[in-house]
């Protein structure tokens, strides 16, 4: 948890080794962070800049409300990110990913709540965190689920009343399964404080690369809500400091962009052989 262990970087896989997605050409792709969705006019200015400049071959909108710059040289890898000045949106690794969201309420007539409102909060809350396998988040604005809220490992549908329903164990890839209501809250507070405890639930009892769906599936939703909800365990306080102590200790990877953790990280010693 937290800083207490030790980061073998040795045996970490390429993309977590670089903080990025290698490609199949050996060129890598990078995405900055962009909470919810949500840009600007100065944010998307600064990344057409840098793809111009570094005659990025590929930018590309995600399926997760990303902007992906592909097709980037390994040692041009550091210059992209120092121009960029942005947080890494982790596309890579056993990590919180991102939280998808709808447009919520200000410019929705469906809208029941503020679905990118919570998504940046949640999103600055658990990025970075380690987890057993990749986690994705979304938040939808009402029971549409424009977003897919309900299909993703942890999600934040808004219903009548001004009340969140929170789903865990959802999955839309190789695997599809519709997330179980783990309970209804009232709050964006509560919302965090319940991702929060099943998140750090899921990081002490899954096993390695054990995503959700299978972890919900396993102990049963009824077990996970009792202990995270109810706290019919009494660790509810441990599971959220111990949650905390982790969230305190995140330091954006891509600052060894400035300062490489070991001389050769993004530098390049065989040719590569088409």
């Amino acid at each position: 948890m937290g800083g207490e262990y030790v980061d073998e970087r040795d045996a970490r896989f390429i993309n977590d080794r670089v903080h990025a997605n290698i490609q199949k050409d050996a060129t890598f792709s990078v995405i900055p962070q962009i909470p919810g969705g949500v840009t600007s006019v100065a944010q998307l200015r600064r990344i057409a800049d840098v793809a111009e400049k570094y005659n990025v071959p590929l930018v590309k909108l995600t399926g997760g409300q990303r902007i992906d710059l592909v097709g980037i040289p390994r040692e041009e890898l550091p210059q992209v990110w120092r121009d960029l000045d942005m947080p890494s949106g982790f596309a890579y690794a056993k990590r919180y990913r991102t939280c998808k969201s709808c447009i919520g309420t200000d410019y929705c007539r469906y809208g029941l709540g503020d679905s990118m409102g919570l998504a940046t909060v949640i999103e600055a809350r658990f990025q970075g965190l380690e987890t057993p396998g990749k986690l994705k988040l979304a938040t939808a604005g009402c029971p549409r689920n424009c977003s897919e809220a309900m299909v993703k490992d942890l999600g934040a549908v808004a219903v009548e009343g001004g009340k969140w329903e929170v789903y865990v164990g959802g999955a839309a890839g190789a695997h599809v399964r519709k997330g179980d209501l783990l309970c209804t809250v009232d709050t964006h507070e509560q919302v965090l404080l319940i991702a929060g405890r099943f998140i750090q639930y899921y990081r002490e009892n899954a096993k390695y690369l054990e995503r959700t769906y299978g972890f919900v599936e396993r102990m049963g939703v009824e077990k996970v809500r009792a202990v995270v909800v109810n706290d019919s365990e009494g660790i509810a306080e441990r599971l959220d400091q111990a949650l905390q102590s982790s969230v305190d200790a995140y330091r954006d990877p891509w600052l060894e962009a400035v300062t490489p953790a070991t001389p050769n990280q993004f530098a390049s010693h065989l040719p590569i052989v088409q």
